[in-house]
């Protein structure tokens, strides 16, 4: 009788099991929204220094070079015309083998980072099949038809291309310059134009009292001049201004005591004169156009004392501008809040440009979300189907899942049945 027991309570398990997985719900994981709970960072490039796209491949070229004393020395003797015309680049076969590898492994390092930033912009335009080595002519501060060696050629080549963009630079900056000023009127106007008339006047009538307060600043010394180096010598250096000496001067700001003073060396001594004009405390101060004022006066006192164009002042240079009548008699200085950067037809041709651009911001917005939404309705339509092939695999499933719990009860019940009759 035990072991009858135990077949109807298997029995009974059996279809209990089976009344369950008909009630049980199919669970559908949606892949899709799985996402990465590790995102990696992005790279964070550090702007340049000089606005030269190659500018830490220059400066590591300079440094290996002068780690060598032979070319060290050429290039402390060599002129701006003698550097320009190649010449110094044939020293480059005088330098050690040391000096040479590190040079080598230089280009290859600038060579594969070109090739980088190539296929990052090609991939930015998924254009394929394109020859990485044709796209590298493009770039004329190396030889790119050797990758693997640095040759007189590489230096020809490089000291030519920096000569020339760093005498645009200057050009290029002041374009960039007068489209901030241009920007910054336009997006004033543009706002007044959502003020009602009398906010407008409130905010001109602020406008035009913030520019009196700006313009309202102690005279600004001519930048080079003796009395702007004098102000300097006392204030800065801390010195007895009957004192002066220009050639005490020059080694004092000298920094680095390379003989030279540089542009970064230069626009550090018109920092007293800035802080007559610009303080960012100040609402009505933009700390871009005192950085812009600060490259005037370094550009201007380059034109006035770097005789041989080379973006360097030595001291003979130096003491020869302190005999002019300019140094001891100079014009007044005009500051940036004293001239004009654009006329109204300018501005408006700029508005023009940006309207455009707008324009075809908003064409590419436009299209995205037409393309978003397509993209969504193909979505629903996939869940749609996905939910209707759901549904039908469901009904199915349970259709044999009552076939089969039939069949099986009725094969308990025929058993149960037999046991007892026969037993």
């Amino acid at each position: 009788m035990r072991w009858r027991t135990l077949l109807l309570q298997y029995c009974f398990l059996l279809i209990t099991f089976l009344l369950t997985a008909l009630e049980a719900v199919p669970i559908d994981i949606d892949k899709t929204k799985v996402q990465n709970i590790h995102p990696v960072e992005s790279a964070k490039i550090e702007s340049p220094d000089t606005g030269l796209y190659y500018d830490e491949y220059l400066k590591q070229v300079i440094d290996v070079l002068e780690t060598d004393k032979h070319f060290r020395e050429k290039l402390q003797k060599a002129d701006i015309e003698e550097i320009k015309s190649g010449r110094l680049s044939k020293e480059l076969d005088l330098v050690s083998h040391h000096v040479r590898t590190k040079l080598d492994e230089l280009k290859r390092q600038e060579v594969g980072r070109l090739r980088m930033l190539i296929k990052a912009k090609l991939d930015s335009i998924q254009d394929i099949g394109m020859d990485h080595q044709a796209l590298l002519k493009q770039f004329d501060h190396l030889n790119h038809l050797n990758p693997d060696k640095f040759e007189s050629t590489d230096l020809d080549m490089l000291i030519k291309a920096a000569t020339s963009d760093l005498e645009h630079y200057d050009k290029t900056r002041h374009e960039e310059f007068k489209k901030y000023e241009m920007m910054k009127e336009h997006e004033r106007r543009e706002y007044l134009k959502t003020l009602s008339e009398e906010k407008r006047k409130e905010e001109e009538s602020k406008f035009q009292e913030m520019k009196k307060k700006h313009e309202n600043h102690p005279k600004v010394n001519h930048p080079g001049s003796k009395d702007q180096l004098k102000e300097v010598w006392e204030e800065t250096d801390g010195l007895d201004p009957n004192d002066f000496d220009p050639k005490t001067f020059f080694k004092l700001h000298d920094v680095n005591s390379d003989g030279f003073l540089d542009e970064q060396e230069l626009e550090a001594l018109f920092t007293k004169e800035l802080e007559k004009v610009y303080d960012p405390k100040n609402e009505e101060d933009d700390m871009v156009e005192m950085e812009e004022e600060r490259l005037r006066m370094r550009e201007h006192v380059m034109n006035e004392v770097d005789t041989n164009k080379d973006r360097l002042v030595t001291l003979e240079e130096f003491l020869k501008a302190t005999e002019k009548k300019e140094f001891l008699e100079p014009d007044s200085w005009e500051t940036l809040d004293q001239q004009q950067f654009f006329t109204e037809e300018e501005l408006k041709e700029y508005e023009n440009i940006i309207a455009l651009q707008e324009n075809e911001l908003k064409k590419k917005a436009d299209e995205l979300q037409k393309q978003k939404e397509e993209l969504q309705r193909q979505h629903d339509q996939l869940e749609a189907q996905k939910l209707e092939y759901h549904q039908v695999a469901f009904c199915q499933k349970i259709m044999a899942l009552k076939k089969i719990s039939g069949a099986l009860l009725k094969a308990c019940v025929f058993v149960t049945y037999f046991i007892v009759v026969k037993l």
